[in-house]
């Protein structure tokens, strides 16, 4: 269908150009009195190559947009293009293909397997997409040297630190070469100075990888290494910024 096709295309938006685009996008769980609006009316553009913050309390909507961005779940009304192309009239192994293709996630919970290594940890989802051993191998490998663990690919979640358990689930997220990486609170189990370091490896990724990255976060140090932070507030976007982040900030004085 013309959407596959669409999606086939690979990588090819430049950065500046919109990747996602939502308009008028409500979200509704449950029917008739008990019915719940948990989006009323989403507007939004993330261009290509964007840093951006997703900040609200709890029940503002951030976290069930993100289940969109996701293609975790779907509209109940309004539109969601992802490079183009209209998310919300694809079935479900469209949406499932779309995730494995385009993007990455990272949680909080870093959700390793226990008794494996780092090393097969990154691998998996080569594994799902059925390429052969060698080039798991090498692909993987080449995804923990870029989050500094290539001497650790050996050690399980267990020898590992708390920071250097975010760093295997990242090299996880990014060894499939996402456009897109979603990361819900990434520092969330982490101290000050683990957290800051994961977020000096999200920038750079985004910096030199071109990978656009949309985090929901509720620390505003975290969000201030964003280049955008978008605001929700019950169940709509209250205001979007732009934002001078630390690692652009560095460049420009360089």
């Amino acid at each position: 269908m013309a959407s596959n096709a669409r999606l086939a295309t690979g990588h090819a938006a430049l950065a500046g150009d919109t990747i996602i685009a939502l308009r008028g996008v409500t979200k509704s769980y449950g029917e008739g009195a008990t019915a719940f609006l948990a989006l009323k009316g989403i507007d939004l553009d993330i261009t290509q190559g964007d840093f951006v913050a997703v900040m609200g309390a709890s029940g503002s909507g951030k976290s069930t947009t993100m289940n969109i961005l996701g293609c975790l779940d779907v509209p109940s009304a309004g539109t969601f293009q992802f490079k183009g192309v209209h998310v919300e009239t694809l079935d479900r192994d469209q949406r499932a293909l779309l995730r494995r293709k385009y993007l990455g996630f990272v949680f909080q919970g870093f959700n390793l397997l226990a008794r494996t290594s780092a090393l097969e940890n990154v691998e998996l989802p080569l594994l799902y997409r059925g390429d052969a051993k060698k080039a798991r191998h090498d692909t993987a490998m080449a995804a923990l040297d870029k989050v500094g663990l290539a001497d650790w690919w050996d050690h399980t979640p267990a020898e590992l630190s708390g920071g250097q358990q975010q760093r295997v689930a990242i090299a996880r997220a990014i060894v499939t070469s996402p456009a897109v990486l979603l990361a819900d609170e990434p520092t969330g189990n982490l101290d000050s100075e683990r957290s800051v370091e994961i977020m000096e490896l999200l920038s750079g990724l985004n910096r030199d990888s071109g990978i656009t990255v949309i985090m929901v976060t509720h620390e505003p140090d975290m969000a201030a290494f964003a280049r955008t932070i978008v605001h929700f507030k019950d169940g709509l976007v209250e205001r979007v910024e732009a934002h001078n982040s630390p690692s652009r900030l560095r460049e420009g004085s360089q």
